[in-house]
């Protein structure tokens, strides 16, 4: 029967097969309280994974980095069923983790609306409260090919599809919501907290081939508290504030064109002030010794490739 090996260096023997929370249980009831996840032999598993042999294990809470990641990958989950209950015949398609945050990518005939984000942020935090439970299965390659071709979601069959046939085809649950994913996830929906805010709305090529269809994404941001939220959206308004875009138009510095992306058009004004900076850098590089040259700004790609700049 396994012998479990803490990070500290203490083992605790059990008798029979255990897992997650079982393990942090006999911790301590704080710990047990706070577990999201857990760490065996270095591999991320879900609480419920269970453990017939001796492992190192390491109970990872929302304090953690990867306790952090595992409540945004829920939260991501959560909008998808929110959007799903809202605005049924939605094709669900990604929802990864990024920095600050998550996304999901949507297919769906009508735009989502500034409004629309209030409801799928509401329904989210009703999701929350529910306190769905997760279920992890694993399912056979045609059966889930063929269970998402029924039901309509047509992206997931297509994801499927492409998953070397080696490899594990795992199915959470959370309630009666399903989704293709590796995870781990939380134990239910309501350990995600409500320290979480959907952002925006923008549009994305499936898989990212502008051949392909636009898609709908929804960002969102996730925190371990509301102390932290409130942090992140107020760094995020400060920033707004000193955007460089939003600063040019009020002070009639300059603007871009469509046709031309990522050119400026220096106004008056603007183009003064890029002088006066010039002017400032050339006289401070001069009194340090250096020497101005000029070369050009368009080069045939050869020496990019004699560079080694042409594959970065």
């Amino acid at each position: 029967m396994p012998d479990i090996k803490l990070p500290d260096g203490k083992k605790i023997p059990f008798s029979k097969t255990i897992d997650g929370f079982e393990i942090a249980k006999k911790i301590s009831k704080s710990l047990a309280k706070d577990a999201c996840i857990m760490s065996v032999n270095g591999k991320l598993r879900d609480l419920s994974f269970s453990i017939d042999k001796d492992v190192q294990v390491k109970i990872i809470t929302k304090k953690d980095k990867e306790g952090l990641e595992v409540i945004r990958h829920d939260a991501a989950h959560v909008l998808a069923m929110a959007v799903q209950e809202l605005f049924p015949g939605t094709q669900v398609t990604i929802g990864p983790v990024i920095k600050d945050g998550f996304y999901y990518d949507f297919s769906r005939k009508e735009t989502f609306t500034d409004e629309d984000l209030k409801k799928i942020e509401n329904k989210m935090k009703e999701i929350v409260d529910r306190d769905e439970p997760t279920k992890r299965e694993v399912w056979k390659r045609n059966e889930a090919i063929n269970h998402f071709k029924k039901i309509g979601e047509h992206y997931k069959a297509e994801i499927i599809e492409d998953i070397p046939k080696n490899e594990e085809l795992s199915i959470y649950h959370h309630g009666k919501w399903h989704d293709l994913c590796k995870g781990p996830h939380l134990p239910s929906t309501g350990k995600i907290g409500k320290a979480f805010k959907l952002t925006k709305v923008s549009g994305a090529y499936w898989r990212g081939d502008s051949n392909n269809e636009m898609l709908q994404r929804i960002y969102g941001t996730c925190w371990s508290n509301k102390k932290e939220l409130d942090e992140y959206l107020l760094r995020l308004e400060e920033a707004e504030k000193r955007d460089h875009r939003k600063l040019a138009k009020e002070m009639d510095l300059f603007h871009f064109r469509e046709e031309s992306p990522g050119a400026v058009f220096w106004h008056h004004k603007g183009w003064t002030l890029f002088q006066t900076l010039v002017g400032y850098m050339r006289l401070k590089q001069k009194r340090a010794g250096y020497k101005e040259i000029n070369t050009p700004e368009i080069l045939d790609k050869n020496l990019w490739e004699q560079s080694g700049h042409w594959e970065k």
